[in-house]
């Protein structure tokens, strides 16, 4: 069976097929699998707030997006990301629109990283954790972000509105500043 084809028997019952999620897909991260979705973000370094966003099902991997959170605005700044986001097309993606590369490096089997690569990623790390307090805020403040809705456009229409929610909260932090 194709990954993307209904299974014979959810057809045969139209009322279990209403409660399948037929866009989204599996992953596995830390020998933990979840179904659904993913909310890749771009955000202000400096204000922490979250410029664009792109909602893919789970089994996409993250530097898949890549590409779409990126737009004219990038020309000659920084990009922070971590590891998963390093490797050649990503870096020759950077180098023609002319955006600084600041992905974490990766180790591989056999050839991990040297001392020097390892302090240049804890210098980028300062800066890049700024993304993970969106994702921290969300899971601690906003009761976590495990959204129950079927089908992407709806999942995306709960996602923007999230997203949309820290944006005010972080809004109004920086604006008592």
């Amino acid at each position: 069976m194709d990954v993307q084809e209904t299974p014979d028997e959810w057809k045969e019952n139209p009322d279990k097929l209403s409660h399948k999620d037929l866009d989204a897909r599996w992953t596995t991260k830390n020998n933990q699998k979840n179904y659904g979705y993913k909310n890749h973000v771009k955000v202000d370094a400096k204000s922490k707030l979250i410029t664009k966003y792109d909602t893919r099902n789970a089994a996409v991997h993250d530097s898949q997006a890549f590409e779409n959170l990126l737009d004219k605005s990038d020309k000659g700044k920084p990009i922070y990301a971590d590891s998963a986001y390093s490797g050649k097309p990503i870096s020759d993606l950077l180098k023609r629109k002319n955006i600084v590369n600041k992905i974490h490096e990766k180790g591989y089997r056999g050839n991990p990283l040297t001392e020097k690569q390892k302090e240049k990623n804890r210098r980028k790390s300062k800066v890049r954790v700024r993304v993970e307090h969106v994702f921290g805020f969300m899971e601690n403040s906003m009761n976590g972000m495990y959204l129950r809705v079927i089908c992407h456009q709806r999942i995306n229409a709960m996602i923007s509105l999230m997203n949309l929610t820290y944006n005010m909260f972080r809004y109004m932090a920086l604006v008592k500043n």
